[in-house]
C-alpha cells in the first residue's frame, strides 16, 4: 500500500496532476473556551445574546440562532429582517440558513412576511427531509408552523425605496455603506461548530434575486472536523466561488482562519474585473477557537466576544 510521501510522488512522475508541496491539516488543539464572531457593527449586539447560550454551556447552534435573531427583529437595521431596504418592486424580502455540527441544515429564500428567517430555516432542518424552502411555499410551511406575519416594510425603508424610484438605478452595489448580511459561528464547550446566515439582500435587487446567504457552502458552511465560514457582501461573487466552502477548505489544507479567508478574497480578486468597486468578506472560525476575517476592501469589520472581550475588529484587504 502506497503511504502519502508516495503517493504524492507517484501522481506527480505520472503525469496525472502537476506536482506541488501539500500542507496536511494537523489535528487541532483543544480550545480553551466558546467563542463567538459575527459579521459587521451589528455583530456586537448579537454577539451579547449568543453569548448568554455559550455561557450556561449551551449548544453553538442554539447561540447562533439566538444571535442573529437579535439582528433581524432590529427595526433601525437596513440590511436584515423587518426595517431592512426592499427589491425594486417595494418587497422585503428574506433569506437565511443554519447549520449544525453534524452538517445538518436548513435555509429559506424569497420569504416574506416573517421576522424570523432564521427560525424557520431551523424548522425546515429539524421538520422536513429537505434543505431550502422558498417563496410562497417557505411561507406556507412558516404559517403553518406558528410563525405569524407581520409588515417588515418600515416607514424609514418605504421613504428610501420611493427616493431610489425617481431614478430607479439598479446597481447593486455592496459596500461599507450598504452591507448586506449577519454571518455568525460558534464554537460551544463541547467543542462543537455551529453557524447562521440571514438578510434582506441588495437593495432594490430585481424582484426574485437570491444571493449568497441561504446557499450551503456560499453563505455559510460547517464542518465540525475542521471549523466554519460565513460570507457577506455582493453574493453574486460568493457564489462563483463556493465561498465559505472554500474558507473552510483551506482551513483543512492547514491554512489559520484569516488566511483561509484571505485565500478565498484573492480568487475573487483573481476571476477578473467583476469585482471592481463591489465589497466581500469572510469570516472564519476553526476547531481550536481560532479567528480571523478578510475582506476584498477597507470597511469590513467583524465582532469577537469570548467571555473576555466583546470587541469590533477591523479586518485586513487585498484593494
Amino acid at each position: 500500500m502506497l503511504n502519502r510521501k508516495k503517493f504524492i510522488k507517484a501522481l506527480a512522475l505520472g503525469g496525472l496532476v502537476p506536482f506541488r508541496k501539500f500542507t496536511f491539516l494537523t489535528p487541532a488543539k483543544k480550545a480553551e473556551g466558546p467563542v463567538v464572531i459575527s459579521t459587521w457593527r451589528h455583530g456586537v449586539d448579537a454577539n451579547k445574546e449568543a453569548w448568554k447560550i455559550l455561557a450556561q454551556n449551551g449548544s453553538a447552534l442554539d447561540a447562533v440562532e439566538a444571535g442573529v435573531r437579535i439582528t433581524e427583529a432590529d427595526p433601525t437595521g437596513r440590511s436584515v429582517g423587518i426595517g431592512g431596504l426592499p427589491d425594486r418592486e417595494g418587497n422585503v424580502t428574506l433569506d437565511a440558513c443554519i447549520m449544525d455540527e453534524n452538517m445538518q441544515c436548513g435555509s429559506v429564500a424569497f420569504l416574506q412576511h416573517i421576522l424570523h428567517p432564521v427560525s424557520v430555516a431551523r424548522k425546515i432542518k429539524e421538520e422536513t427531509p429537505h434543505v431550502m424552502l422558498v417563496g410562497d411555499g417557505a411561507l406556507d410551511f412558516a404559517l403553518e408552523h406558528g410563525f405569524e406575519k407581520h409588515n417588515l416594510l418600515t416607514p424609514e425603508a418605504k421613504e428610501a425605496w420611493k427616493k431610489w424610484l425617481k431614478k430607479s438605478k439598479y446597481q447593486p452595489e455592496i459596500n461599507v455603506e450598504n452591507h448586506d448580511t449577519i454571518g455568525m459561528l460558534a464554537l460551544d464547550s463541547n467543542g462543537n461548530l455551529s453557524g447562521a446566515c440571514t438578510t434582506s439582500g441588495t437593495a432594490f435587487k430585481m424582484y426574485g434575486r437570491v444571493g449568497d446567504s441561504p446557499l450551503i457552502g456560499a453563505g455559510l458552511y460547517v464542518d465540525n472536523e475542521v471549523g466554519a465560514a460565513a460570507a457577506t457582501g455582493l453574493g453574486e461573487e460568493i457564489i462563483r466561488v463556493c465561498g465559505s466552502h472554500l474558507v473552510v477548505e483551506n482551513m483543512r489544507r492547514g491554512d489559520d482562519p484569516r488566511t483561509a479567508c484571505k485565500n478565498a478574497v484573492q480568487r475573487i480578486v483573481n476571476t477578473g474585473d467583476t469585482i471592481e468597486g463591489k465589497q466581500v468578506g469572510f469570516i472564519a472560525l476553526n476547531k481550536a477557537g481560532q479567528y480571523g476575517g478578510y475582506a476584498v476592501r477597507a470597511g469590513f469589520d467583524f465582532a469577537v466576544h469570548n467571555g473576555n472581550i466583546n470587541i469590533l475588529k477591523d479586518a485586513k484587504h487585498s484593494i
